[in-house]
């Protein structure tokens, strides 16, 4: 396990589109059709990493309470699965069933929605305004495994909560940190 954090991209970007298999529902899922009327969360896990075990649980609690708030999430994974099979796309369904998750879980066998959004590890966290800009990157909170802290996702919620309120996100943000993503060769 490399320790990875993320890369920070810039504030202002636009939500790169992408159209992508959802391992939930079978169906493909494009980001304009998907996004929310005031912001979308755009995700990198997979079903392996420490830090997403981590914070699996409350994932699906961040779905259930910012379900129809304005805010769509879309979980992504892309991780290489000839090297770690189990993030496929079939135990990501299970994943998915196990953790109860409200929001689409995308597969990215290419990696290249992954390169778009400069995703460097899971989780990875990109809030995106109505407009589709990057108004938040970094970090859940700071619960880590084996540290002791509770897991809150207090930086994350501030954020989700300050697009509800049509308010400016802090820009002071700390970056997620997780294992890296497992790229093809």
């Amino acid at each position: 396990m490399a320790l990875t954090p993320s890369t920070m991209l810039p504030l202002g970007t636009l939500a790169p589109d992408f159209t992508l298999p959802d391992t939930v529902s079978g169906e493909l899922i494009n980001l304009h059709q998907a996004k929310g009327d005031k912001g979308t969360l755009v995700f990198f896990i997979c079903n392996h990493c420490p830090y997403v075990v981590h914070l699996q649980h409350a994932l699906a609690l961040l779905g259930r309470d910012y379900l129809d708030s304005g805010i769509e999430m879309i979980a992504i994974s892309a991780n290489d699965v000839k090297t770690h099979p189990q993030d496929g796309p079939e135990q990501m369904r299970e994943f998915a069933a196990q953790n109860h998750f409200n929001f689409p879980y995308l597969y990215d066998e290419s990696q290249a929605v992954a390169r778009a959004y400069d995703a460097a590890c899971t989780p990875d966290f990109f809030l995106f305004d109505g407009d589709l800009k990057c108004v938040y990157r970094g970090q859940f909170d700071d619960s880590r495994p084996g540290n002791g802290k509770p897991v809150t996702g207090t930086d994350l919620r501030t954020a989700m909560d300050c697009v509800l309120a049509d308010q400016p996100v802090p820009e002071d943000q700390v970056p997620s940190i997780g294992c890296n993503i497992k790229w093809k060769a």
